[in-house]
């Protein structure tokens, strides 16, 4: 008999804005800058920090990139 098992669910992990900037080679500042503008990766407010799925960084990512030529 297999019985597969569902697989385990997991939280995406959240980002501090430090791991973020290192991520994308840019400093803090301008992911701040870009938070209040409404721009850059989508944040959650955790308390007075600012916090990023890893999923939303890859989606911005993705979605930041130049098309194929």
């Amino acid at each position: 008999m297999n019985v597969s098992a569902a697989p385990e669910w997991r939280p995406d992990p959240l980002l501090s804005i430090d791991d973020v900037a290192a991520w994308l080679g840019k400093p803090k500042n301008t992911l701040y800058a870009w938070h209040s503008r409404g721009k850059g990766p989508r944040a959650i407010r955790v308390g007075n920090t600012l916090r990023y799925r890893r999923s939303e960084v890859e989606r911005w990512l993705d979605d930041h990139t130049d098309a194929e030529r």
